[in-house]
């Protein structure tokens, strides 16, 4: 492809609010609007990014300049994708009926019910963003799309002798305010509270390699984090990847499934990417196999595959990344009480206080928010400070059963200095071994 360009327009509206210890911290609307503008010239892009929309005809021409200047011999070839369809969702209950005040009301209520009994100080963050994107190309796209994006976060510390512990609680979807009936709100900001008091009695656990019951949230976690990543096509090319060269190869247990779908109806949702590109659902691993790499335009005419999955921040350059990206259920109906009962004897970690991966070595170390001692197949102890870590393959190969009870979570993900929204899920895992951090 000699010569190629395309032009994205947003425009929209974000509003946060944040309470600290009952105090109105920060409240703010802003109003934004951007062009990002991209021309390719034999092997080389020109890129152009703009807040001004009064000459985009002057931009293109100014990113088809930069382009041709550096073009060399070499040719890029974009592969072929299918177009998105245009798509404006709709939200049950719209976020700008509601005043500013009637907001900070909406998220104090969040906030006062973390104020559990030893509960010491409090945070609850709301955050909505209404954007419209355009998008069109030389090839022929003209493309539009409007979403709304809201969410809450809560957090609880509680305190003792020089002890503190914390729990956190948050959603986040594609919707209007009607998430904050359709989750409990309220009833997640007290959890957060009576978790971070629980905490304070709890455990330090032995460190050692047990066997592991890994709930939705880190289970999620662990395939964004380890896997997803990992399968982004970019990343293989620049050799950071501990998949590279693995397409066909067995990378983990039969038992594993590993799918990113961008037009499921969850936090990550569009109906396009950031190239045009339709939305649908790419099999990363197959019952173990390792299918296909996460691609944008570029890494799949590199490397071979489906390209969906190029995603920009407001009008920054796209890049590969990530929507919503989960472990399929199991086909064998384990429950939890089934799935400890299979363990025995181990530990049962919960929810994800983040963590680290390198995907070039293939190593992780995550965080949880606490975990349990399982003696016999039922919960004892309650641990706190406690962590899980490994090595990707070994960890996908020891994956013994997968639950029924896909969840996912949302939040937003870092890389290449831009946040997108993102949400992951899991069912609950049990992995014969792994290794589980604590106090020695």
């Amino acid at each position: 492809m000699d010569e190629f360009h395309d032009l994205r327009v947003i425009r929209g509206k974000s509003t946060r609010i944040v309470l600290d210890n009952g105090e109105l911290d920060e409240i703010s609307e802003n109003f934004f609007q951007g062009a990002a503008i991209r021309a390719l010239s034999g092997g080389s892009w020109g890129f152009v990014q703009t807040e001004s929309l009064d000459d985009l005809a002057e931009d293109l021409a100014t990113a088809k300049r930069a382009a041709r200047r550096i073009a060399g011999d070499e040719r890029l070839e974009l592969a072929s994708s299918l177009p998105g369809r245009s798509e404006k969702i709709r939200v049950k209950k719209d976020p700008g009926d509601l005043s500013l005040e009637e907001k900070v009301g909406l998220i104090r209520e969040v906030e006062d019910a973390a104020k559990v009994e030893g509960v010491s100080s409090t945070q609850a963050v709301y955050n909505e963003v209404v954007v419209k994107t355009n998008y069109t190309s030389s090839d022929g796209r003209d493309l539009e799309y409007e979403t709304t994006r809201l969410g809450f976060y809560v957090t609880a510390v509680a305190s003792r002798a020089g002890l503190y512990q914390a729990g956190m609680e948050s959603k986040a979807g594609t919707c209007g305010l009607e998430l904050f009936e359709e989750v409990d709100a309220v009833g997640l900001a007290r959890r957060a509270g009576e978790t971070a008091v629980a905490l304070l009695d709890a455990k330090a656990p032995r460190g050692g390699s047990f066997p592991v019951v890994v709930d939705q949230e880190l289970g999620g976690v662990f395939v964004h984090e380890a896997v997803g990543h990992a399968a982004e096509g970019d990343i293989v090319l620049e050799g950071g990847s501990i998949l590279e060269g693995k397409i066909g190869e067995k990378i983990g247990s039969d038992l594993v499934t590993v799918k990113d779908d961008p037009s499921l109806p969850l936090y990550g949702h569009y109906p396009f990417d950031d190239e045009g590109s339709t939305s649908g659902e790419t099999v990363v691993v197959e019952e173990g196999v390792l299918r296909s790499y996460l691609h944008s335009r570029e890494t799949a005419g590199r490397l071979g595959g489906v390209p969906r999955n190029a995603r920009a921040q407001g009008n920054a350059r796209p890049v590969v990344r990530m929507s919503n990206t989960y472990i399929a259920p199991g086909e064998d109906g384990w429950k939890l009480p089934e799935i400890l009962e299979e363990m025995r004897d181990g530990v049962y970690l919960l929810g994800s206080r983040g963590g680290q991966v390198s995907t070039a070595e293939g190593v992780f170390q995550f965080n949880a928010k606490r975990g349990y001692l399982v003696e016999g197949g039922e919960t004892t102890s309650l641990l706190r400070d406690v962590s899980l870590s490994g090595h990707i393959l070994e960890i996908l190969a020891r994956v013994v059963a997968v639950g029924d009870d896909l969840k996912f979570n949302s939040g937003r993900c870092g890389k290449s200095g831009q946040l997108v929204p993102v949400s992951d899920g899991s069912p609950t895992l049990l992995m014969e071994e792994a290794t589980v951090g604590g106090s020695g």
